[in-house]
């Protein structure tokens, strides 16, 4: 099996071999139960699925490292990959070498994408690929952080940083908003796309608490040009007491904001709708909206 290649001229902004050592050190962290960013992507999958007239009957899985989302597509044949060898070796999936992916074309009737994407260089290749794995009329769902993820955090560490070191580094991934995250979609080639969102908050018992817990679900920094050095004592006190002030959740917590976006979108097939040409309408939007329709720069009254 070859992988699906794409190409990107541009420099990397994410680094794939330390999202794979992240994911690998998160390994065990899965086994103990931090991973509820990957419940709530299962459960919502689940939801949407079941607003699809549509049986499945095989399916591409790439990021599940917890195992939610197979679980339930129980009955569904299901080829997994993970960046990981040791997230892999958790469920049996295949390890991903990189970002081309390991997918036969026209393997599966649906694809989905588990909190990848947001740490990828090339997002759109990765769609186009996940369409190339696609039989004809198949669906392609995939979830990313995005949004107002960990707005809290960036705020705290960037104050912080700037007040105790005189400048900031890029510690937390910059997210993506959602209204830019549709047109990635169409320049993969999907039909009949979509793009929304979830919000969840979680409360933690301190913001290193939350810092531990996105090392334990593999969600540490990935930018290429991430700081080397470890975070100092001051800073992170100093981030502490900002976070404190300003994003409590009450009973001496903090919050956390995590935005789930969902992108779905069907590869090309036959007897799907498809947009009219300008130009094309059949009906008169006045016949439909039962008015009657005037020419530039008549009055309401006239013609009466």
């Amino acid at each position: 099996m070859q992988p699906m290649q794409t190409s990107t001229n541009r420099p990397a902004v994410f680094d794939f071999r330390m999202l794979r050592r992240n994911r690998d050190r998160a390994a065990a962290g899965f086994r103990e139960g931090p991973d509820f960013l990957h419940k709530a992507v299962a459960e919502s999958l689940v939801e949407r699925l079941r607003d699809v007239p549509r049986r499945f009957s095989s399916a591409v899985v790439l990021g599940d490292g917890a195992g939610r989302v197979r679980a339930a597509l129980a009955g569904v044949e299901t080829a997994a990959w993970d960046p990981a060898p040791r997230m892999a070796a958790l469920t049996g999936a295949g390890v991903m070498e990189g970002e081309d992916l390991p997918l036969d074309e026209g393997s599966a009737d649906l694809a989905v994408s588990v909190l990848l994407l947001h740490h990828l260089n090339d997002p759109v290749g990765h769609l186009i690929q996940l369409r190339r794995a696609l039989k004809p009329d198949g669906l392609m769902l995939a979830a990313l952080l995005a949004g107002r993820t960990l707005y809290e955090l960036r705020a705290a560490l960037a104050e912080a940083e700037t007040e105790v070191l005189g400048g900031l580094g890029p510690r937390v991934a910059p997210m993506a908003e959602i209204r830019d995250l549709g047109g990635l979609l169409q320049r993969a080639g999907l039909a009949m796309p979509v793009a929304d969102g979830e919000r969840r908050t979680a409360s933690y018992e301190s913001p290193l608490h939350l810092m531990r817990d996105l090392r334990a679900m593999g969600e540490s920094n990935t930018l290429a040009a991430r700081p080397r050095r470890i975070l100092s004592r001051d800073v992170l006190a100093r981030t502490a007491e900002i976070y404190r002030a300003h994003f409590p959740a009450g009973d001496g917590r903090v919050r956390a904001t995590f935005e789930i976006v969902w992108l779905t979108g069907w590869s090309p097939g036959p007897g799907q709708p498809q947009p009219l040409r300008p130009g094309g309408a059949t009906a008169r939007l006045a016949d439909a909206l039962g008015t009657v329709e005037r020419s530039a720069g008549e009055k309401a009254g006239d013609g009466s």
